[in-house]
């Protein structure tokens, strides 16, 4: 075989060894994401119950200032109903008082109400807080798990860079510059085996010239069909 082509093929196994690292690091980084997702929707939702229980407390302390003011106006109108001296002024306070007393029953009917809200929201939070404290140590689980794991990784991936880095000083500049444009579109299948007479690059067949120059090795040969490097694996030479 073609020493240069021997050196490409090495060269793309090496490119896909360390491409083959990037869905273990998506993986763990959406794994991590899914956690951070969880915890801030937690957040998201104290946040929303803890607006809510906020807007009932204060509806409680605005109720609770009519009240009290309320309370004042049947105070006043009760010391009014000693200085009536007719029958029209003492229709016009009762009924001024009866309205007074309307309302306050109204005011404590809502204080009940937006105080069982705030109750219900509360007794909402302390769970949320506990699924919360959960989700915080889950996440700092995983993040451990997936910080060693990319460290790991990084190792893994500094070493088969260097090794990259010694053969390609060994390749022509040419030819690597070659393997290189077809690698932008190619991906990892820049450098490719032919079986039964196809590429497998693009699965199409070859014609008996670019097979039986194949077969020689004595230059680096490209699929007529899709341009990839192609090569003869052992089995098909001896063969």
């Amino acid at each position: 075989m073609n020493k240069h082509l021997e050196e490409l093929i090495e060269l793309s196994q090496l490119d896909k060894s360390i491409d083959d690292f990037t869905p273990q690091i998506e993986a763990a980084q959406k794994k991590l994401a899914r956690r951070a997702k969880k915890r801030d929707e937690i957040l998201e939702q104290i946040a929303e119950l803890t607006e809510v229980a906020e807007k009932a407390k204060s509806a409680i302390a605005s109720y609770e200032e009519q009240i009290k003011a309320l309370n004042e106006q049947l105070i006043a109108s009760k010391a009014k109903f000693d200085m009536v001296t007719s029958e029209k002024e003492m229709k016009a306070l009762s009924m001024e008082t009866e309205l007074a007393k309307e309302k306050l029953a109204h005011a404590n009917s809502e204080i009940e109400r937006h105080q069982a809200i705030v109750d219900a929201k509360m007794s909402e939070i302390e769970e949320a807080n506990k699924a919360l404290e959960e989700a915080n140590e889950e996440f700092e689980k995983v993040s451990a798990e997936v910080n060693e794991k990319l460290a790991k990784i990084d190792e893994m991936k500094g070493k088969l860079f260097e090794e990259r880095n010694t053969k390609t000083m060994a390749l022509d500049m040419k030819i690597l510059s070659f393997y290189e444009k077809i690698r932008v579109w190619a991906k990892n299948t820049a450098v490719v085996p032919v079986k039964k007479q196809a590429c497998y690059g693009c699965y199409m067949k070859l014609n008996d010239n670019t097979y039986a120059a194949l077969i020689k090795s004595e230059e680096i040969i490209t699929c007529p069909h899709c341009g990839r490097i192609m090569y003869l694996e052992r089995q098909t030479e001896e063969a």
